[in-house]
């Protein structure tokens, strides 16, 4: 049985079938996040003054992973004008593009998870805190490259916006004189879990985003063959999505990354 309005628009739309369902699959993807959004702010703004912290996350590789992903937006739109003007091997140099931007944005993104899971808060048992990134793992002592920090402080505020101005050496810790330490993964603080929650949401949407793409530029490009409306109409389809994954990391850079 031939399925309807794949590349004709059905009359009562004006639109072809799988426009109507990513634009109906984008509004729930929009209600997914914006709960999640609605959620980080409500809790920012219920923080009490000087707790929410600041500084943490690296602006220059949120900066580069933003201007990747408009890149590869424009890519995509390239790729789909290609196919309209029958030039097949164009869309394919674009989508290929597409792709290496979404590599490096994972990249970049595996880069500072890795990042976080090393970089450490220890408190010692006289009450002192330091604060780094470990470096050495002994069975006796642990090796922390950072600096000592005001436990009150410490709660309060994250350093990685200070590290210009603060001196950073290799602090070795006896595992005897720890009271407990904790690295900055999601357990701990609200602000790293509602990071790790947004940022790995939006790159699990990355990663399906571009196993699209990939397919539709590999073995799911011979219908340009048999059916080129119909692949093109598919391009297009991806390309909203893949929009849309840009659309979020633009909301999402500033709030977690500036604000």
């Amino acid at each position: 049985m031939e399925i309807p309005y794949t590349s004709e628009p059905r009359q009562d739309t004006g639109l072809f079938n799988a426009k109507v369902g990513i634009w109906l699959f984008l509004a729930s993807e929009v209600m997914l996040f914006g709960a999640l959004f609605s959620t980080y702010i409500l809790l920012r703004v219920g923080a009490e003054p000087g707790d929410w912290p600041h500084g943490l996350l690296n602006i220059p590789l949120g900066m580069t992973n933003t201007i990747v992903l408009i890149v590869s937006s424009i890519t995509v739109v390239m790729a789909w004008a290609s196919l309209k003007m029958k030039n097949f091997a164009r869309f394919k140099m674009f989508q290929s593009i597409t792709l290496i931007c979404a590599v490096m944005f994972l990249g970049i993104k595996s880069y500072e998870y890795h990042d976080k899971f090393s970089h450490y808060e220890v408190l010692l048992n006289d009450g002192k805190v330091v604060d780094g990134h470990l470096v050495g793992n002994g069975k006796e002592e642990i090796t922390i490259h950072g600096h000592y920090v005001d436990k009150a402080e410490a709660a309060k505020v994250t350093h990685a916006w200070q590290e210009r101005e603060i001196k950073h050496e290799e602090i070795t810790i006896k595992r005897s004189d720890i009271k407990y330490m904790e690295s900055y993964g999601p357990w701990h603080s609200t602000y790293m879990a509602i990071y790790f929650t947004l940022t790995g949401l939006h790159a699990l949407h990355v990663i399906g985003g571009a196993l699209v793409i990939g397919f539709l530029w590999g073995p799911g490009s011979k219908m340009w063959k048999t059916d080129p409306e119909r692949f093109t109409n598919r391009i297009e389809v991806s390309g909203l999505f893949w929009h849309f994954v840009d659309l979020v990391w633009i909301f999402l850079f500033p709030v977690l990354y500036l604000l």
